[in-house]
């Protein structure tokens, strides 16, 4: 499987950002990959207003994602936001292509580092695979990936690869700690972990949108033993990668931790 990694920079703007996802998944295209992904809050970024601008999967934004899937006949997995009780949102990936349509919503909310997703942000409650093509991918989104059980629990469903998107939040040893975490959960869950962050807005001159965890990049896709395959640093950036699904199979047999965990 080729798939692309699109490390993008959004912002307030909503038509700005879609077409971000525009130019980057015909680049994506371009390279020959069959998917390519984009980052938490592709939509919109956090620090700006997200009850204003959420809409549902049949909204103008996501049909309009959904068109570019269509038009380019690639898939399509961007984090938008829907509408969720209470007036909060729910932070929502899409996902889109060629005989593919469904969605997850974040399970587990940011309330750390000074920073509480919760008051804004309705959880979601279950774990979402899709079927690309015969390989099985799980989501996932930020916050989620210091959970392990969640990536385990889309390995059971099938998973051979999990998506994490994200816009992390920049502090004190936090890049060391994301690159920790997206290789353990490969470890963990014995997956390709496809990672893909918002970049730093600093990189590209931008301001600081206080404490709003609006990304410091770093996206990778890493092996099922864990071995970085692609690493990109702070700035914009599309990386295309090839993975083999086909060898999980033998990863799973040398490193049977799924069937060897044991429930306390």
């Amino acid at each position: 499987m080729r798939l692309a990694v699109a490390q993008i920079i959004t912002g307030a703007d909503l038509a700005a950002n879609l077409e971000l996802i525009r130019e980057y998944a015909m680049r994506a295209k371009a390279a020959g990959a069959e998917l390519v992904v984009f980052p938490e809050a592709a939509m919109r970024a956090f620090g700006n207003s997200l009850a204003d601008i959420a809409e549902p999967l049949d909204g103008p934004w996501a049909t309009a994602v959904r068109s570019i899937a269509r038009e380019l006949d690639i898939t399509i997995v961007a984090g938008m936001f829907t509408p969720g009780d209470g007036g909060r949102v729910r932070n929502t990936l899409l996902v889109t292509g060629p005989g593919i349509e469904t969605s997850y919503d974040k399970i587990h909310l940011f309330d750390a580092f000074g920073f509480a997703e919760s008051d804004s942000v309705d959880a979601g409650r279950s774990p979402v695979t899709f079927n690309l093509n015969g390989t099985v991918i799980g989501l996932a989104t930020c916050y989620d990936v210091r959970f392990p059980a969640l990536f385990t629990a889309n390995a059971r469903a099938g998973a051979q690869v999990n998506i994490v998107c994200a816009s992390w939040g920049a502090g004190e040893g936090k890049a060391e700690q994301w690159d920790l975490l997206v290789r353990a959960r490969a470890v963990d869950s014995t997956t390709f972990v496809v990672a893909c962050g918002q970049g730093d807005p600093a990189s590209i001159g931008l301001p600081s949108a206080g404490a709003a965890p609006t990304g410091i990049g770093h996206s990778a896709v890493v092996s099922p033993l864990g071995s970085p395959l692609v690493v990109l640093g702070a700035e914009p950036e599309l990386a295309v990668v090839d993975i083999d699904p086909a060898v999980i199979t033998d990863v799973r047999g040398k490193l049977p931790v799924l069937a060897n965990a044991r429930t306390f």
